[in-house]
């Protein structure tokens, strides 16, 4: 039988930031929220001075990258307008890069406006939930910015999503969502392009299991992929408790994630995933 070459032509490199990151040591992206109603409390720092104390612990305890959001994309979520998700992101974003000028900086969003002022504020990367959906102007601004995208699946908007979680195979849709928004992409020049399933975004919680489950699966597609699980409410629903009591369980799936392919663990909290991240490598070379 011929011998599967197909995880050895996955990328293994982003350009960011001015240097060649290699991804063949699972990298750690931690999240700092700066909105006052994202899903996790503890993750809202909605001051710079806040922000920036963040930033420096993430970076201490081992985050690789640091990812910055100004608008809450939790189900039900209010939109705000695009100068409010300047005002709230920009001076955060400014103060970290000063302070932290080695920092790896990607944006949540999914408006073009806010990538690109961002980018010119000091940040890295693009981490777009909504994968082009919900601003046309995304993939054309991302090329010609030449920095790093998140491809993320999900249907509908952070209002509705939640009405949007019908699939027949969640697996094969959401395969075929990134090849065609993949193919998008290459047309324009786009070439770091990372993977995200978009656990809990328009999915149910079964629908997000099903993903985990065939995880490695998407190597097929030759990109890195980026899980994102933290304290989601696919663990403390099935476990009890809130999304205060889900680091265990977090830490367990990101653990499964590394086993089955996960290039980059987006999380709230840094150090139990370097610390799985480290155990995970350990027993792999061992």
């Amino acid at each position: 039988m011929a011998k599967d070459t197909t995880e050895f032509n996955k990328k293994r490199t982003i350009n960011a930031a001015g240097k060649l990151i290699e991804l063949d040591t699972p990298k750690v992206m931690g999240i700092i929220n700066i909105t006052p109603d994202s899903f996790f409390s503890e993750s809202r720092k909605t001051n710079v001075e806040d922000a920036v104390k963040q930033a420096g612990k993430m970076l201490a305890d081992g985050a690789d990258f640091l990812d910055i959001g100004a608008y809450s994309s939790r189900p039900g979520a209010v939109d705000i307008t695009v100068q409010e998700e300047l005002d709230r992101l920009l001076p955060i974003v400014e103060a970290i890069a000063a302070d932290f000028p080695e920092a790896v900086m990607s944006i949540d969003t999914f408006r073009a406006k806010i990538a690109e002022e961002a980018i010119k504020a000091g940040a890295h990367i693009i981490n777009d939930i909504s994968g082009g959906e919900l601003d046309e102007e995304m993939f054309p601004t991302v090329a010609r910015l030449n920095v790093p995208y998140i491809l993320m699946h999900m249907k509908g908007t952070p209002q509705n999503m939640v009405y949007q979680a019908q699939y027949e195979d969640v697996f094969n849709e959401v395969t075929d969502y990134f090849v065609k928004k993949y193919y998008q992409l290459r047309q324009l020049g786009v070439h770091d392009v990372i993977l995200d399933p978009g656990f809990g975004f328009a999915k149910k919680s079964e629908h997000s299991y099903a993903l985990m489950n065939r995880l490695q699966d998407f190597k097929i597609l030759g990109l890195p992929v980026l899980v994102g699980i933290s304290r989601k409410r696919m663990i403390y629903g099935l476990t009890g408790g809130t999304a205060a009591e889900a680091l265990n369980g977090t830490t367990v799936l990101n653990a499964i994630a590394l086993t089955k392919g996960a290039d980059i663990l987006r999380v709230h909290d840094v150090k139990e995933a370097v610390e799985a991240v480290k155990i995970w490598q350990q027993v792999r070379n061992s």
